[in-house]
């Protein structure tokens, strides 16, 4: 229980430092460089580009901090599993705004953002964990198997060698030599 909880605490973070780079980030360009006023749909790239840079963050943060002992040396499925994963978060929060608007007929600034950055985050985060977690960081089948997904486990085996104090110990290098 304890390393589920660790996990999901890691998750978290990595996910605010992603929300906080999207957040900073869509708003600076859309006051800057893609300002809605100077550039056709300035808004919508501004967001391609926060979400983005969002996700690579959140993915080298997953990968290298929050599932490190789970990650599988596929660097490029995983990348590409991950992205899937954010896509499927990211529609899931695009469901809930079409949802508040289409159904409850609530169009409003606060309702858009209950809708995307309250039930939607909640939603597209558990997805995200889930999903993350059994498909895209699923590691070593022998790392599942333990029951601690956090503990690293070997790969192959490395010889012990028996420190037993009874054992005699073979000398580190003969004097003699056989011709």
């Amino acid at each position: 229980m304890r390393a589920i909880v660790t996990q999901l605490s890691r998750f978290g973070l990595v996910g605010l430092v992603g929300f906080g780079i999207d957040f900073a980030v869509f708003n600076i360009l859309r006051a800057t460089l893609l300002d809605p006023h100077e550039v056709q749909h300035g808004s919508l790239w501004a967001k391609v580009i926060s979400t983005t840079l969002a996700i690579i963050t959140n993915w080298l943060g997953n990968r290298y901090w929050t599932f490190r002992h789970q990650r599988r040396p596929h660097w490029a499925r995983e990348a590409l599993e991950f992205g899937l994963v954010s896509i499927g978060g990211l529609l899931i929060s695009i469901g809930c705004l079409w949802f508040s608007q289409n159904v409850l007929h609530q169009t409003s600034l606060l309702a858009d953002n209950i809708a995307t950055n309250g039930f939607g985050l909640v939603l597209g985060t558990a997805f995200r964990f889930t999903f993350y977690r059994l498909w895209v960081f699923r590691g070593d089948k022998k790392a599942l198997e333990t029951g601690n997904p956090l503990e690293p486990v070997a790969t192959s085996e490395i010889p012990t060698v028996s420190s037993h104090p009874t054992e005699p110990t073979a000398p580190a290098a003969s004097s003699q030599q056989q011709g």
